[in-house]
């Protein structure tokens, strides 16, 4: 009975963090519906773009900024250098006064330099991108429109990820997943977390900017926690392309789970429903249930093992479990098409599972590195999107 509990109620938690949680948002969608008030946006506004020796990609990064049609009077760049040892500084400083430059002094990590950026800014709105993704030449006008809505807080971009020869690999076939799921949250109440490559966000909320916590999600939190929501504009994009290879986007995930786990510990309360409502099952389905899978999977392959020898059906299901463990295995060293999505989540899910050790082991990975990115990106008109580069 131990056995079938675990092994059914594992079963379960899966579903429901990739399926159910989508289902259920569907469900509400179509009885409740919080629309976005967008309209044009004009005012004064700080584009911050956050660096670590990142000059085979920083001009590019900054042509593409200083190409929005935004009036460039009122768009502030700001390139915020974490402790560059490269030419970094240099590129930014090449732009005079089209540019500025904030520089850490000490390599303290993405979300510190960001705070250097933050103090430094005069917009009423910061947008934040990062050196790898591309925007259309409306990017920033676009993502500015929901700012307009008075309840909006913060906005997220739409992830375009392309792969290498322009097919879906496993990365990006989760982008559209992940993409759907927040297009539904938009509908039904707030996003849970922000697209980290280009973000928006009011002033107001990034007074509680946290030098050592990952800022897309806090600053989604501190949105909510302030009474705002975060929405996401389907039609403001951010391009890049797909990891160099899945051992490298694991590394990426790791970090990221682990960053994700200490903002989640330090905002517990707003799992409480009876303080945040809708959020509270929002935050819990989308971010600590999916955190919580591969230990789901593991309990999961053990409990069928145990169960095997009573039934054929437990039988049928372990090789089942087994057959897709060895196509997402072979799909790791073949990388072959038609198993990139198993492949892609067999490798984060254990990535989640080492970033749980390392969380309790007291590890908070403030300081990052860039993914090292397919190159040879395709065009947005007349900009080219930028590849990711070699880590640093």
């Amino acid at each position: 009975m131990i056995a079938e509990v675990l092994l059914w109620t594992s079963l379960a938690l899966i579903a429901y963090a990739y399926v159910g949680y989508g289902c259920a948002l569907r469900v509400l969608a179509a009885v409740r519906s919080r629309r976005v008030r967008r309209a044009p946006y004009r005012g004064p506004v700080s584009f911050v773009i956050t660096a670590h020796n990142e000059e085979a990609r920083l001009r590019a990064k900054i042509a593409n900024t200083l190409a929005q049609d935004y009036p460039a009077s009122d768009l502030e760049v700001i390139v915020a250098s974490d402790c560059s040892t490269d030419a970094t500084d240099e590129i930014a400083r090449s732009y005079g006064d089209r540019v500025r430059l904030v520089r850490s002094p000490v390599r303290r990590g993405k979300e510190a330099a960001q705070q250097l950026a933050v103090r430094a800014a005069t917009g009423d709105i910061l947008i934040f991108s990062d050196t790898a993704t591309a925007l259309a030449p409306d990017g920033v006008s676009t993502i500015l429109r929901s700012f307009s809505d008075p309840g909006v807080g913060c906005v997220s971009s739409r992830d375009r990820c392309v792969d290498e020869d322009g097919r879906p690999g496993g990365e990006s076939a989760y982008v559209r997943y992940e993409m759907r799921l927040r297009e539904l949250e938009t509908r039904v109440n707030s996003l849970v977390g922000l697209s980290g490559s280009f973000f928006a966000v009011r002033r107001d909320v990034c007074r509680a900017w946290s030098p050592d916590r990952q800022s897309d999600f806090t600053t989604l939190l501190n949105a909510v926690a302030l009474g705002y929501r975060g929405v996401l504009d389907a039609e403001a994009v951010g391009s890049y392309r797909n990891a160099a290879d899945q051992r490298r986007e694991a590394r990426r995930k790791l970090r990221t789970v682990v960053r994700g786990l200490a903002v989640l510990a330090r905002h517990r309360g707003m799992l409480n429903p009876f303080r945040f409502g809708l959020f509270a099952w929002q935050l819990a389905s989308h971010k600590l249930c999916r955190w919580l899978v591969p230990f789901a999977m593991v309990a999961a392959l053990a409990g069928n093992a145990a169960l095997a020898s009573t039934s054929s059906m437990y039988r049928v299901l372990l090789a089942m479990q087994l057959a897709g463990y060895g196509a997402a295995l072979a799909g790791l060293y073949t990388r072959a098409s038609i198993l990139r999505v198993p492949a892609f989540l067999l490798s984060s899910n254990v990535a989640i599972l080492v970033a749980w050790w390392r969380f309790a082991a007291g590890e908070r990975a403030t300081v990052w590195n860039p993914t090292e990115r397919l190159s040879s990106l395709p065009s947005y008109g007349a900009t080219t999107l930028i590849p990711r580069g070699p880590s640093c």
